[in-house]
């Protein structure tokens, strides 16, 4: 009699044990995995600052990688090799690094890690890679990631969805790199595709200068960085009228096979340009060279370079005729926020190799205007044959610079054009590019009509229409410029306007001891 309660009794402890066990797993079940979802949707990648070596377009910055959105991507030029880094602010131990892929992935790439950017440390490569969601765990540290890739799937681009890396912060930098392939000089640049050299530095190379030296990775850092800036989101008090001034510049060199930014010390090396502003600009020049030269621009103290492919109809080059306009606006809505180009910034505008005649018509105002016909996607067959019609293209060049960077590998990833926010914020600057810099316009005229089935470009057909642009101006000259006609929201010194709109207000012309300095 007496065994039977004890027998009950350690029943009961015993059941009352494993229910402790259960709950104890259901509690950990629950917990456990609440906290590792959170920890899986914890991107140190999401909306940290990311460069690419090109893009396909506008509508697809590197910024949309780093999004936490699916339904946005970065997608590359069409063309190998190609890149996209994400900083992490800080050094990270990295766990693993997951890509999203769109249908144009990758087939071989490499997951590159570096402390500084400059030297990178390969840690995954395949020759395989099948695309959609592919997930690589890893165990190293770095601040910056990249996704450096060698083939493509298709004849696309690389296109991510999204470029994810997980781990944990505060790990020790890489060290002792092994070798990687050299940052790419990309494809979205001014040079021929049979005769463009990589424009990255040797290892030995420093720090640039304003003259123009490269680090071991082909980027020229400038010597005052602009850091601690967030792109501005307030609501200027003079929403419309103007906010510029121009550049009237005339041809100063032409048909000369020289480009300082692609080949630089390679005279004769790129297709024929035409080159306006400084009456120095060779494949030899740097900004010391070119402070010591002379203008065609209306403003003595405009010494920047501006160049562009020749046009030519049939075997006969053509050149502009008289001063061409080169506009500087502001291209975010914020126009206060605008500042001068710091001294010694350099980019390229456009693809000398494109052929997405609806890409470059984007980034136009009217596309290839000639007499009464607008909106061309290409240099049209015929044009009116009357004396005063004459070929018009207006090309715009982004207007937002990382702050860091005078030059990029690929002549354009330290540039980035504004994002529309879709709010009262109107156009900014993307986080990763946040400085609002003057919006180039070339708004060039070339004195050909009638037929035109023979015009082309020394890079090509019309699409591939591009300018290059090296900032010499005069400081005071263009701080005055900026702050007196941009941020002062007035239409400075307007000569050479395009005529069609008559109801324009009379140009405000500042002090011409800024002018002519």
């Amino acid at each position: 009699m007496s065994s039977r309660p004890r027998a009950s009794r350690s029943r009961r402890f015993t059941m009352a044990g494993i229910g402790l066990a259960l709950a104890g797993f259901v509690a950990w079940f629950a917990v456990g995995q609440l906290h590792l979802a959170g920890a899986e949707e914890a991107s140190l990648s999401q909306g940290k600052p990311v460069t690419a070596s090109s893009s396909e377009g506008r509508a697809f910055p590197a910024e949309a990688a780093v999004d936490g959105d699916d339904k946005t991507r970065w997608s590359s030029a069409f063309a190998d090799p190609q890149w996209i880094q994400v900083d992490l602010g800080a050094p990270a131990a990295i766990e693993r690094v997951v890509l999203k892929w769109e249908r144009a992935f990758g087939k071989a790439y490499e997951i590159q890690v570096s402390p500084d950017a400059n030297t990178w440390t390969s840690v995954y490569q395949t020759t395989t890679g099948a695309g959609g969601t592919e997930t690589h765990t890893l165990n190293t540290t770095g601040r910056f990631v990249r996704m450096y890739g060698t083939t493509r799937s298709s004849g696309y681009g690389y296109s991510l969805f999204e470029f994810q890396v997980f781990g944990k912060p505060g790990g020790a930098p890489t060290t002792a790199p092994t070798s990687a392939p050299s940052t790419p000089a990309g494809p979205s640049t001014g040079a021929s595709p049979s005769t463009r050299p990589s424009t990255s530095a040797s290892p030995s190379s420093s720090a640039s200068t304003p003259s123009g030296g490269n680090n071991a990775a082909g980027w020229i850092m400038a010597p005052n960085p602009v850091t601690d800036v967030k792109p501005s989101r307030a609501v200027p008090p003079n929403k419309g009228g103007f906010h510029e001034f121009q550049a009237n510049c005339s041809v100063s060199r032409t048909n000369i096979g020289d480009d300082p930014i692609v080949f630089p010390k390679l005279p004769g090396a790129s297709h024929l340009h035409t080159f306006m502003g400084n009456t120095t600009t060779n494949a030899n020049s740097t900004i010391e060279s070119l402070s010591r030269g002379q203008t065609t621009c209306k403003a003595k103290g405009d010494l920047s370079a501006y160049w562009m492919p020749a046009l030519f109809n049939g075997n006969t080059a053509v050149n502009p005729e008289g001063l061409q306009t080169i506009y500087y606006k502001s291209g975010v809505y914020d126009y206060r926020s605008v500042r001068p180009f710091p001294k010694g910034l350099r980019f390229v505008v456009g693809n000398a190799k494109n052929t997405d005649a609806d890409e470059f018509l984007a980034a136009t105002e009217e596309g290839f205007e000639c007499g009464d016909s607008y909106k061309n996607k290409n240099i049209p067959l015929t044009c009116s044959s009357e004396r005063s019609v004459k070929l018009n293209i207006r090309y715009q060049a982004p207007s937002c610079w990382d702050g860091i960077h005078l030059d990029s590998p690929d002549h354009q990833s330290h540039m980035a054009y504004p994002i529309d926010t879709h709010t009262a914020s109107g156009v900014v600057c993307p986080d990763s590019h946040p400085v609002a810099v003057p919006k180039l316009e070339f708004k060039m005229a070339w004195p050909v009509n009638g037929d035109m089935s023979k015009v082309k470009f020394a890079s090509g057909a019309g699409p591939t229409f591009h300018y290059d642009f090296i900032n010499a101006w005069d400081d005071r000259t263009l701080a005055a410029m900026v702050n007196g006609c941009i941020v002062a929201a007035r239409q400075c010194d307007a000569q050479g306007h395009d005529g069609r709109d008559d109801q324009q207000p009379a140009p405000y012309v500042l002090n011409k001891d800024y002018l002519l300095p």
